[in-house]
């Protein structure tokens, strides 16, 4: 065995076991943290470069055109992927109310104005159920009445 070879050999291991952390840490906070956008960032970011670094070292190790070609079909899929996936989520998680609004630094899918949600506070779904239905009915139609909307009788 040759130098080079077992430089590149050393090389492999060390991408192959960084890229196997940056893995597990994108899983452990998937599992951590709190909030989707935040879960959504910790299974995107890490993950993409760790599985990247993974085909990398795979490609050094393997030596042949074969696998090295599929190792980069396999991370241009990833590339291409794992960031689309991540913002559909976050506009769904958006307009569903699973995101807790206060915690936005830049909100640039506000539409403008104050919302006052009475019923919906923080990081619930849009179609949930509230809790005490009846109150939030009431305190409702008691925004509305304020706000100088009418309100139309369920037919």
């Amino acid at each position: 065995m040759s130098a080079a070879e077992t430089a590149g050999d050393a090389l492999a291991v060390v991408l192959l076991l960084l890229g196997s952390f940056l893995c597990l840490t994108a899983g452990l906070g998937l599992v951590r943290f709190p909030d989707v956008l935040t879960r959504m960032h910790a299974g995107t970011k890490p993950q993409v470069l760790g599985v990247l670094l993974i085909m990398v070292g795979a490609a050094i190790r393997l030596q042949g055109w074969s696998a090295t070609w599929m190792l980069l079909l396999v991370a241009v899929f990833q590339m291409l992927t794992a960031p689309v996936s991540a913002h559909m989520i976050s506009r769904v998680a958006y307009r569903r109310r699973h995101v807790r609004r206060d915690r936005l630094l830049v909100d640039e899918l506000h539409t403008g104005g104050e919302v006052r949600d009475s019923v919906y506070r923080g990081d619930e779904p849009a179609d949930a159920p509230p809790e005490q239905p009846a109150e939030a009915l009431l305190e409702s139609r008691r925004e509305d009445r304020e706000d100088g909307r009418t309100v139309q009788p369920p037919s």
